[in-house]
């Protein structure tokens, strides 16, 4: 059976600290998982509503779907979607919300099977909490919680059924979702169990709820990542490792801030999840880089591990020189790796070494660095 659906991504995310749809959700944007699902459940068109500032982003990610703007609320954005869907009356249109992310094809189809005899469906979970009544902070009433439903999307129904029911919804009023515009237009909307993967993000918390989730129905693998980094010593007076700035009488030369320890734990972690190295993403002919601090390449690398739902576990660095001593700042760096990585102190290690005077290093023409990491990293279940 074919359908159009209309994905509804125009809230602004005040309580959950920003545009959720864009918000990264084991790897990918929370928009991305609903696409994916319909493309894959084999939509005929998918329109997403987006602010109208994210119009531009929205086209560029998603080139196989129609993007139209919002409006002020859920109802006017819906509308919209209607609006720019190229369909009969008759087209079964799915509307979903892009901050239910987990949809799967066993639901859409469920929803298809249904409307074969239906005229609309949504997906609801049955009320299992027991349910109170209040005064503020006083239970003046219990209702019975038989036969009651919490309402989920999508939201099923024909094209033109939809289309009109919204034309006679009263103006300054805000529906609750589109089943109760359906059903103040007189059609009957029946109710397809839904699933609790289609839990609602809201709040910052229902991120990590569904990152549980997910990964839970995942594999995970382990991955190894290494880097070394090499400055040459010129003339200063002071040189930043690892995030530290220490006083000294020479400083490392380089495009950037030139720490080499932040340089080496960069190229490790782009490399345990296979991204390149830092040259790929930070050119060093490229001149906003010139003086940068290096916080900001690894900031970089750790947010893309992380969005490909990467977790890092340790690091390693080893610090390669016969100056400055390192150990009475192997703390600091410690403290400050920590706080770049969102690590625990125990899963940072800062070392430092010489080569014995000989080579590069040891006639103290430069500093090398080294490093490791451990991410783990998901495999999603066929």
């Amino acid at each position: 059976m074919t359908f159009k659906a209309i994905i509804v991504a125009g809230g602004s995310g005040t309580r959950s600290g920003g545009r959720k749809q864009w918000m990264p959700l084991a790897g990918k944007s929370v928009l991305n998982w609903s696409a994916e699902a319909f493309e894959n459940a084999g939509a005929s068109q998918v329109v997403i509503v987006v602010p109208e500032d994210d119009i531009a982003k929205a086209r560029a990610e998603f080139p196989n779907a129609v993007v139209t703007p919002g409006g002020a609320t859920r109802a006017q954005s819906v509308q919209a979607g209607l609006k720019a869907l190229q369909a009969a009356d008759d087209d079964i249109v799915m509307i979903h919300d892009a901050a239910r992310p987990l949809l799967t094809a066993p639901l859409i189809e469920s929803l298809l099977s249904r409307m074969q005899s239906a005229r609309a469906v949504i997906l609801a979970l049955p009320v299992t909490d027991s349910l109170k009544k209040t005064d503020h902070a006083t239970i003046t009433d219990a209702p019975p919680r038989e036969h009651l439903w919490r309402a989920q999307t999508p939201q099923v129904f024909r094209y033109g059924d939809i289309v009109r029911a919204y034309q006679t919804w009263p103006d300054g009023q805000e529906p609750t979702d589109d089943a109760i515009v359906a059903d103040r237009a007189g059609i009957i909307v029946e109710v397809v169990e839904g699933s609790m993967r289609l839990h609602k993000l809201t709040y910052k918390e229902d991120f990590e709820l569904l990152e549980a989730l997910i990964m839970s129905e995942t594999q995970t693998q382990m991955r190894v990542g290494q880097g070394f980094d090499a400055h040459r010593w010129g003339d200063g007076k002071s040189v930043w490792l690892c995030g530290v700035e220490i006083p000294h009488d020479k400083t490392l030369i380089g495009h950037s801030d030139a720490d080499a320890g932040l340089h080496a734990l960069t190229d490790a972690i782009l490399g345990a999840v296979g991204l390149g190295d830092i040259g790929d993403h930070f050119p060093p002919t490229d001149p906003q880089w010139k003086g940068a601090p290096s916080d900001v390449f690894l900031k970089h690398a750790v947010n893309l591990a992380r969005q490909k739902g990467g977790r890092l576990v340790n690091v390693d660095v080893t610090l390669i020189c016969e100056r400055p001593k390192v150990k009475p700042h192997r703390e600091a760096m410690r403290a400050r790796l920590s706080e770049i990585l969102s690590l625990p102190m125990d899963c940072i290690s800062v070392k430092a070494t010489t080569t014995e005077k000989m080579g590069f290093t040891g006639r103290e023409e430069g500093l090398a660095a080294q490093a490791i990491c451990l991410v783990e990293m998901p495999v999603v279940r066929a």
